[in-house]
């Protein structure tokens, strides 16, 4: 193993066992202290992103992916506040899920603990280097972090930002960046077994798959976002547009904007000419042969229902009715978050009941699959497994259980 990683990796054990006794006082004092700090060094930031903003514009990143990796003035603010807002959570160190108390007088608790040393594995956004951080620290657990190249001068910056905020208050060794290497630190990481308790992959499906088929410490697999969106017959037509345009344009670079709508064929007359009139010069539109005879767009491939594009791409579908929808989902879903709109609450029930995804709605956009937006505060990612959480991971999701079993001298006969 590479001698300094394994020093990070041993630095991360033992700031770990410190962690599993921080007051919930110590941690929000910390919180705050980062949450102060990036206020103050905003200008700082900035500059320390426009070099990897230059770097992805010369290396002929899209628009959308450039738009993942930049931190402007009101970004950074947000990061800062969703920090202060960790700290009015409830701190689930500690707390007693259940007790027991056995005839023979044993009296038995289980508490919630920090799970340890979570390795995180990401791409892009360096927001989620603040957000893993002050996620850790609440819920009393260490990360490392391995964060994409295309962000290495805004995540090292950040990195070091949090742990000058935290120094004298908590161990600095609870927020780690791996910041050498390439492709084989994220192997080395996976296969730490016995350093890190649980690895966390976000980003492309590539990124994912790997680590999931390779690894020997043990994942969260989260969010490749193949999202859909489906348009019932019994839609309500202004709730059918908003929701599309919000779903796909708001920013289609993240996991859970959609990127097949689905149609119900006795509306697609209606309501494809307003996709188009709102998708036109703004989205590719790549439509079946039902959908090209209504609207100009590209022919669509089955590739394309399978893509997560991250982009001002959208695949679209002619359904005869919400079965086939459901089937369509099944078939390509990556089982993150559909949706579908329809004033019809039968249909809507089938459809909630019978999708098997971690994230699924009705009249409302996909976008709203987010730890913030759930009331978790900033997320760890978006698991689409079910084990041993699923959708949305917040605090409660960061701690495992241990049971506390007091006595007064019993023995087992």
């Amino acid at each position: 193993m590479n001698e300094k990683l394994l020093e990070q990796l041993h630095q991360a054990k033992n700031a770990a066992r410190q962690m599993m006794n921080m007051s919930t006082e110590i941690k929000n004092q910390a919180l705050r202290n980062i949450a102060e700090t990036l206020q103050k060094h905003v200008l700082d930031i900035i500059k320390e992103n426009q070099k990897d903003i230059e770097n992805a514009k010369a290396s002929g990143m899209s628009e959308a992916m450039i738009d993942r990796l930049l931190l402007n003035e009101e970004r950074i603010i947000s990061m800062s506040q969703d920090v202060l807002k960790l700290i009015d959570l409830s701190d689930p160190v500690g707390e007693i899920i259940r007790e027991i108390k056995r005839p023979n007088g044993l009296l038995i608790r289980q508490v919630r603990i920090p799970i340890g040393v979570f390795g995180i594995i990401y791409e892009s956004r360096p927001n989620v280097t603040v957000d893993i951080a002050s996620l850790c620290i609440k819920s009393g657990n260490v990360c490392i972090l391995k964060g994409g190249k295309e962000a290495i001068h805004s995540n090292l910056f950040l990195t070091r930002l949090m742990q000058e905020a935290i120094d004298g208050i908590l161990p600095v060794e609870c927020v780690q960046l791996i910041d050498y290497g390439g492709r084989e630190m994220v192997d080395e990481l996976i296969h730490a077994y016995g350093y890190v308790d649980v690895v966390v992959p976000r980003g492309g499906a590539g990124l994912i798959q790997h680590v999931v088929c390779n690894a020997t410490v043990p994942v969260i697999e989260t969010g490749a976002g193949n999202c859909h969106l489906y348009i019932d017959k019994e839609a309500n037509m202004k709730k059918a547009i908003d929701i599309t345009i919000n779903a796909k344009i708001q920013r289609p670079s993240v996991c859970n904007a959609i990127e097949t709508i689905l149609v119900h064929r006795d509306i697609a007359d209606v309501y494809l000419p307003l996709l188009y009139q709102h998708f036109q010069e703004r989205v590719e539109i790549r439509g079946d042969a039902s959908v090209q005879k209504i609207i100009p767009c590209q022919p669509v491939t089955d590739k394309d229902y399978a893509t997560e594009y991250d982009d001002y791409i959208v695949a679209v579908h002619v359904v005869k009715d919400v079965q086939e929808a459901i089937e369509h989902i099944y078939q390509y879903s990556t089982k993150h978050s559909e949706a579908i709109v329809t004033e019809n609450l039968e249909t809507a029930c089938l459809f909630l009941k019978t999708v098997d995804s971690a994230c699924v709605y009705h009249n409302a956009s996909t976008r709203f699959s987010d730890g913030g937006q759930f009331g978790f505060g900033a997320e760890l990612g978006i698991s689409t497994q079910k084990l041993h959480a699923r959708g949305p991971l917040g605090l409660l999701e960061m701690t495992s259980y241990q049971y506390q079993i007091h006595g007064q001298g019993q023995v087992r006969e």
